[in-house]
């Protein structure tokens, strides 16, 4: 029985310090989620479709617009709704296509990301959002490792540690990790690496960017997939290893858990993908919502 208590006891520490090491991680994303969310309340309603054909036109400097029917698409705050070429207008285009009889603008991951980057609803600048992403590399889901079990080390050390591995050659910087519930400490050098090359993303990808990183809690596997090092699923996975370890260990609800996990990748994927296309500056050259 002794044995048993202390066994439990064990477990449950392990549980309470994965908990600790993630509280850090979702307050920062807390309060960028709730500003964007009294912004785009839209985001998580539906409303009947009030639209038969979608289609995209070029209007003045060059911009793309959505046209619902003959109405052109404006932004939450009324903006005209214009994107910057036009296979990010594609991917706009046919998310409202998509749609069936009811608008589930929760799925339209593409279109908020673009209403995000042309309301701007939290009126920050490049510099800012910079700041904001680069937060999330001194509690980056990789550095944290466990002590124990021994399981969920070897673990770690084989599904992180070549990512981190690859992240420091690919940028010539030394991040680390840390079974600390502080992390590790980051070199300025580091992080001014990061800050420059970031600096080289326009505003619309840098807003693609922050939003992947705030999904999966890292800098690191956002790099490792912008960079086409890792897939959206392996990215999403390596996010989820902790988690995965102690759901395999203590069980879970699995409609819940298989929910979860396609949502994040399909923000991931959006994401992603918003990234690449905000960064396009040619023009995507085929016919829109063929037969």
């Amino acid at each position: 029985m002794l044995r048993s208590l202390v066994a439990l006891h064990c477990r449950l520490g392990q549980t309470v310090a994965f908990s600790q090491r993630h509280l850090i991680q979702r307050q920062q994303s807390l309060v960028s989620d709730l500003q964007k969310a009294r912004c785009y309340g839209m985001a998580t309603t539906e409303r009947k479709k009030f639209y038969e054909d979608v289609s995209i036109s070029q209007g003045e400097g060059g911009l793309y617009e959505i046209n619902l029917d003959r109405r052109k698409l404006k932004t939450p705050k009324g903006k005209l709704f214009t994107v910057p070429n036009e296979a990010l207008a594609i991917a706009v285009a046919t998310e409202w296509d998509a749609q069936k009889d009811t608008l589930k603008f929760y799925t339209m991951h593409m279109t908020t990301l673009c209403n995000t980057a042309l309301d701007n609803p939290t009126q920050r600048d490049k510099d800012q959002i910079i700041t904001a992403a680069l937060k999330y590399l001194e509690t980056d889901t990789i550095c944290y490792r466990v002590d124990e079990p021994p399981g969920l080390v070897e673990l770690q050390q084989v599904e992180w540690d070549p990512v981190m591995d690859w992240i420091e050659k690919r940028y010539n910087v030394v991040i680390g990790s840390s079974s600390s519930i502080m992390g590790p400490q980051i070199p300025e050098k580091t992080k001014e690496t990061f800050r420059q090359h970031l600096n080289s993303y326009n505003f619309w990808a840098l807003t693609g960017l922050e939003y992947v990183i705030t999904q999966l809690k890292s800098v690191i596997l956002t790099f490792g997939m912008i960079d086409r090092y890792l897939t959206v699923e392996q990215a999403v996975l390596l996010s989820r290893l902790e988690e995965e370890y102690q759901i395999q260990h203590w069980g879970n609800v699995e409609w819940a858990h298989d929910y979860d996990m396609y949502e994040l990748r399909a923000r991931t994927a959006a994401g992603t993908l918003f990234v690449h296309l905000a960064s396009e500056s040619s023009t995507v050259k085929r016919k829109l919502l063929q037969d």
